[in-house]
């Protein structure tokens, strides 16, 4: 299998994941506890030892493989969603690293549910958001940029009477308005989150 197929394939079972993540987070607007609540409900099925290694082993080869691509297609890149589909790989292939590393660490040696709270004590807490609100906006951003990058490049007909260019930029569009409600969500309508005091250790208290 070439890199570029195997790149392929376990984006594609990451991006179901990711789907079920950020619907997740976008729930985030109705309240903490309705976040938990179908947290818990998709856990039945990604939190078992199967999904899990699935999942992790596809995100490693999606790692190596994004990583050897970016290397290899920067120089020859030239349209500007051929550049939007290096620069995002390459962007979440960092934040997979840093992400994994940090949840992973959160669960096995601090032994904490990763759940809301995990997640927004940085984004809620000054001046750890200085850091936390581009890494997970960026995030976001960089998956809906690379899905439209790759879009525009496969997609060779009309819908809805859209170019596939613009059916690409209606998806960044889609991307950053889904950034912006997220954010709402996680930050509790922008008043700030009050973080439970297991989770206090994330934020050096």
């Amino acid at each position: 299998m070439t890199i570029k197929k195997s790149h392929y394939i376990s984006g594609l079972t990451i991006t179901i994941f990711i789907g079920l993540h950020l619907f997740n987070h976008f729930c985030s607007i109705f309240g903490a506890d309705k976040h938990i609540e179908i947290m818990n409900n998709f856990r039945h099925f990604y939190r078992n030892i199967f999904v899990e290694t699935v999942l992790l082993l596809a995100i490693l080869v999606q790692i190596i493989s994004g990583l050897k691509l970016f290397r290899t297609h920067r120089q020859i890149a030239t349209s500007q969603f051929d550049k939007l589909h290096i620069w995002t790989g390459l962007y979440l292939a960092i934040f997979f690293i840093i992400h994994l590393s940090a949840v992973l660490g959160g669960r096995l040696f601090l032994h904490l549910d990763t759940n809301f709270y995990f997640g927004v004590s940085g984004l809620n807490s000054f001046p750890f958001n200085l850091f936390f609100i581009p890494y997970y906006g960026l995030a976001i951003l960089s998956f809906f940029g690379h899905v439209a990058a790759i879009h525009n490049k496969k997609m060779k007909s009309k819908f809805l009477n859209l170019t596939p260019k613009q059916q690409a930029t209606a998806i960044l569009i889609f991307g950053f308005v889904l950034t912006i409600t997220i954010f709402y969500g996680l930050t509790n309508q922008f008043k700030g989150v009050e973080i439970p005091k297991d989770y206090e250790v994330l934020i050096g208290k």
